[in-house]
C-alpha cells in the first residue's frame, strides 16, 4: 500500500514585482494553510517523506504546514521537477520514488495537482483550490506501478470556514 498527500500552495500575491518562482503568499493563503494543516492533524495522518516545489509560494506553504504538524523543516526535500503545471514531471517523480517509502506528501501547483487527483483518485475534482489537500491511496508495492487508486479524503479551506 502506498499513499500520496498532495497540497496545492496557498493563495499567492501578485502585488510584488518578482518572477513567478519568487511570488510570496498572501495573508489569506497563510491562514488557509493553517486551517487545512490543523484539519489534517486532527485526522491523525503523518507522512514519511515530504517534497516541495522550489517556488517560494509552495515552499512557504510546506514550511507553514510542517510547523502545524510539529515536523522540522529539515525533513523537506526540495525537488525541481515539482515546479510543474501539467503533472507529467510530478508523475515521473512519484514513479521513481524509493519503494522503502510508503507515504509521501507533495507541495506543488495547479493544473498538475488537480490532474493527478483526477487521474489517480476515484473522486472527480473540478479544481483543487489554493491550500487544498487530497490524500490518495494505492494498492501497489512499487511506485513504478502507479495506477488509479482511491481518494481517501479531500480538505478544502473554504469548507472549513463555514
Amino acid at each position: 500500500m502506498k499513499s500520496i498527500t498532495i497540497i496545492r500552495h496557498g493563495k499567492s500575491s501578485w502585488e510584488h514585482d518578482v518572477t513567478d518562482r519568487e511570488r510570496p503568499l498572501k495573508t489569506r493563503g497563510i491562514n488557509d494553510i493553517k486551517l487545512v494543516a490543523n484539519q489534517y492533524v486532527k485526522a491523525g495522518f503523518l507522512s514519511e517523506s515530504i517534497y516541495s516545489s522550489p517556488a517560494n509560494r509552495a515552499l512557504s506553504t510546506c514550511k507553514i504546514f510542517l510547523k502545524s504538524l510539529k515536523i522540522s523543516e529539515n525533513k523537506i526535500n526540495v525537488v525541481e521537477e515539482l515546479y510543474d503545471f501539467d503533472g507529467r514531471n510530478v508523475v515521473d517523480f512519484v514513479k521513481n520514488l524509493s519503494n522503502d517509502v510508503n507515504d509521501v506528501m507533495i507541495f506543488g501547483h495547479n493544473n498538475a495537482l488537480t490532474s493527478i487527483s483526477n487521474i489517480f483518485g476515484d473522486v472527480y475534482i473540478d479544481n483543487l483550490p489554493t491550500s487544498g489537500l487530497v490524500k490518495l491511496n494505492f494498492d501497489i508495492n512499487e511506485w513504478k506501478d502507479l495506477k488509479q487508486g482511491t481518494t481517501e479524503f479531500i480538505i478544502i479551506p473554504k469548507e472549513l470556514k463555514q
